[in-house]
């Protein structure tokens, strides 16, 4: 296809005027946005509750295990006489 011909048949989708839509799919698209809005919010609060046990989690075994504090020697110094 050719450009001209191309611009016509665009030119005629657009001057054709709006296309009839049947009276279901209205009420389709509300129940399946809503259902999409439903499992997006439901998927966002489980990766924030996620996010949260891990820093809970994290907080934790950084209180038990106190990495930032060195640990004891385990061989005793030689002794000088």
């Amino acid at each position: 296809m050719n450009q001209p011909r191309r611009e016509a048949a665009v030119r005629q989708i657009l001057e054709g005027g709006p296309a009839s839509v049947p009276p279901e799919l209205y009420a389709d698209a509300v129940r399946r946005g809503g259902r999409m809005l439903r499992r997006r919010r439901a998927a966002r609060r489980l990766m924030w509750l996620l996010l949260l046990a891990a820093t809970v989690a994290f907080v934790v075994w950084a209180l038990v295990a106190q990495p930032w504090v060195e640990p004891p020697s385990e061989t005793t110094p030689p002794l000088d006489w």
